[in-house]
């Protein structure tokens, strides 16, 4: 075994890292305090190739594999997870569906300005009754011959307002349960689609996330991807790669928090001496270091295996859970270095810690990676 990065894979991990300081950096706390969009900063990233990371340069993108995507994901996500989630959505989920299960005129059509950042996708399979049980579709498209009727409403959509162009996961045949289910691509503009009210979330603030209703939207038949009945083990097949992605977002959040809590224990004196030469906080930060190398040794896993094309269902389920709780366990610790100065916004751990906790939750709980697990681990 190799654990060395290749000079390619360094290259990217650095422009990431640069990128996140010089442009993500600045005006952090003020986008995520006012619930801002980073508008500006997500154009430049898709100039610079990381909207599009993985998707075939014919098609406009980078070409690149998983590793490298999980390397500036965690970079990324080290700065700005509001940032990092919507590079997710497009990369992952969006991007990769497309290319992946879409045909040769949808490819074409969307690909090169998803990839570019000209415009940013947004995947849309939750709803109010549908969450971790996702074969309860209530949003329905009724086949009319030559295009589907739309109707029904979507909860939690990252990209809500701000995305050109959603995959929608509907019910076409109820009788047939998750075998009728289909992907539809919609664009915004369609007769009938609106946007609900933006949610004031606990983090991800920057992040747009909305609830989204469909009245009559008419959908012509051309945006269908794949044949009819696909769509449920689209949304599944497309959620597999999607945590990856959120597992290195977990895993720069969780890195992102232990290097402000090294640094600043070697500022912070306590008892005539920096607190990190106290033993309490070098155990803690013992600990931080421990666990975010097997959380990256795991989302390196699961990237490796979707590159040599293995089954990466439980490595990818395991990245997720255990990035997601180390993210967790990893930014109360340093909120609690940083003492006082950990609960005011201005050292950034605070932040961290709030955008931990969705990592926990969106595209599978932990509680549904552990059952991916299980049943992996028990065929």
């Amino acid at each position: 075994m190799d654990f060395k990065l290749t000079e390619e894979h360094l290259a990217v991990q650095e422009a990431a890292r640069d990128f996140a300081q010089t442009e993500l950096l600045p005006g952090v706390i003020e986008r995520d305090e006012h619930q801002k969009f980073p508008a500006e900063q997500i154009k430049k990233m898709g100039e610079l190739g990381f909207m599009g990371m993985m998707v075939d340069p014919k098609y406009g993108g980078g070409g690149m594999d998983t590793v490298s995507y999980v390397l500036a994901m965690e970079e990324i996500s080290k700065v700005d997870a509001s940032a990092s989630v919507v590079m997710s959505v497009n990369n992952s989920l969006v991007c990769w569906g497309l290319e992946k299960y879409g045909n040769e005129e949808q490819k074409m059509k969307y690909l090169p300005r998803l990839t570019s950042g000209e415009i940013i996708g947004a995947f849309c399979l939750s709803e109010p009754e549908a969450g971790s049980d996702a074969t309860m579709q209530r949003t329905t498209a009724e086949d009319k011959g030559d295009h589907y009727l739309l109707n029904g409403t979507k909860n939690w959509i990252t990209n809500g307002s701000t995305a050109s162009v959603y995959l929608v996961i509907a019910q076409t045949n109820p009788e047939l349960r998750h075998r009728g289910i289909n992907a539809l691509i919609v664009e915004k503009g369609m007769p009938g689609f609106e946007v609900g009210l933006k949610e004031n979330k606990l983090g991800i603030r920057g992040s747009d996330t909305h609830s989204l209703m469909f009245t009559d939207v008419k959908v012509p038949k051309e945006n269908r991807i794949g044949e009819d009945g696909f769509g449920f083990k689209f949304a599944m097949s497309t959620l597999n790669g999607g945590r990856i992605g959120i597992a290195s977002q977990a895993l720069g959040i969780a890195s992102g928090a232990y290097e402000l809590a090294l640094k600043y224990s070697k500022e912070r004196k306590a008892f005539g001496v920096p607190i990190s030469q106290h033993q309490g906080i070098q155990f803690k930060l013992a600990d931080m270091a421990t666990n975010i190398d097997a959380a990256r040794l795991l989302c390196l896993q699961a990237a490796a295996d979707k590159d040599a094309h293995r089954d990466y269902s439980k490595s990818g389920a395991m990245a997720k859970l255990f990035s997601s709780k180390v993210a967790m366990d990893t930014t109360i610790e340093a909120v609690q270095i940083h003492g006082g100065y950990g609960f005011v916004k201005e050292y950034h751990v605070e932040r961290l810690m709030r955008d931990a906790k969705i990592t926990q939750i969106y595209e599978g709980t932990s509680e549904i990676q552990k059952i991916v697990i299980s049943r992996e681990i028990l065929k």
